[in-house]
């Protein structure tokens, strides 16, 4: 295995990524097939695929690497000693911050983060992973200003550009966001979630038409996306189509059953249908999902009420006021609990 570590350290010391990403590669496949159990060639596996933007592999090799308590350990060791002896490498602070982004340290990354930056001022790497941190922690404008930063290094750094737009849209910048998403699509224009997400901004925009445009390509290029079919069927909703919407809605939930808001929505248009038999089905559904489902549980009280079953009817309007977030939507729970005539918790 010493053999396998040299390579992997010669290429993260050169900052060969391509190489370092292959010697992981082989390295894991040596592991299995001899049946030993070593966190490192997964750890290494798991920042090439960040670096690569490839973030569903890497959340699946990071269960082999930082899972436990010793496989930290062990990788913590790894890198410490190559970082003693190569504490003015930028490459190896940087995979050093990453490494305690990952495993429950990410106040600790922010310095190497800083370091690998100032060692190495043309990379787009640092200041990408450490928008990252600002994010987690609220920092919103400290993510942008990274964020910008890895774009203006980088222009064709598509994941950076993404959380960018994401990050401006959360401040409710579209007239930001979207030209971000736009820049997302012409490096990729396969990349369904850029479309998703412009589709997004162009709907909280009021520009219904194109936001469907959006949606309808982001779902051409991932038709089995819930998420989306859900996004595309609250823009029907708003355009009155509630036929399409349903069907939208309907769709996301053979998609992932486990989306409790899509079985929400479904149920609110079966209720506006007359149709509580099939609200109620979809309102269990989504509580079965989300036992916190504030305005499924409002549907089932709703329904209970209807029905004249004023303690089941005022339990759920209880509990939905418990989780409901939104002020406007808790006051009109509140006020279908004092209508039913039972005392809420």
């Amino acid at each position: 295995m010493h053999q396998h570590q040299h390579k992997i350290d010669t290429a993260l010391l050169a900052g060969d990524w391509d190489r370092f990403g292959y010697e992981a590669g082989v390295w894991v496949r040596t592991v299995e097939a001899a049946g030993e159990k070593d966190p490192c060639p997964y750890f290494a596996l798991n920042v090439t695929h960040l670096l690569r933007g490839e973030f569903a592999d890497a959340w699946r090799v990071h269960a082999h690497a930082l899972q436990e308590t010793a496989d930290i350990d062990r990788v913590g060791d790894w890198l410490a000693a190559i970082l003693k002896q190569h504490p003015d490498n930028a490459h190896v602070n940087l995979v050093q911050g990453m490494f305690l982004a990952q495993s429950g340290q990410s106040e600790q990354s922010v310095v190497f983060y800083k370091e690998a930056a100032k060692l190495a001022p043309q990379s787009a790497y640092p200041h990408y992973f450490l928008a990252q941190i600002h994010e987690r922690a609220a920092h919103l404008e400290m993510a942008i200003k990274e964020y910008r930063e890895a774009v203006k290094l980088d222009p064709s750094f598509a994941a950076a550009r993404t959380n960018l737009g994401v990050a401006y849209q959360e401040q409710g910048r579209l007239e930001m966001a979207i030209p971000q998403y736009r820049e997302v699509i012409k490096l990729n224009p396969n990349d369904a979630l850029a479309h998703a997400n412009l589709g997004c901004a162009l709907a909280e925009q009021g520009k219904v038409e194109p936001a469907l445009q959006s949606y309808k390509e982001a779902l051409r290029l991932n038709p089995n996306d819930a998420e989306i079919h859900f996004a595309l069927g609250g823009v029907y909703e708003t355009k009155g189509r509630m036929d399409l919407a349903m069907k939208e809605y309907r769709a996301a939930t053979e998609a992932n059953p486990d989306l409790a808001p899509a079985h929400t929505a479904l149920g609110w248009l079966l209720m506006e249908q007359s149709r509580p038999t099939e609200a109620m089905d979809a309102f269990n559904r989504a509580v079965k999902a989300n036992p916190e489902e504030a305005q499924a549980l409002y549907g089932i009280g709703r329904i209970y009420a209807a029905k004249g079953k004023r303690e089941s009817a005022a339990e759920n309007f209880s509990k939905a006021i418990r989780f409901e977030k939104d002020p406007a939507k808790k006051n009109a729970i509140m006020n279908a609990l004092l209508s039913s005539g039972q005392v809420g918790d």
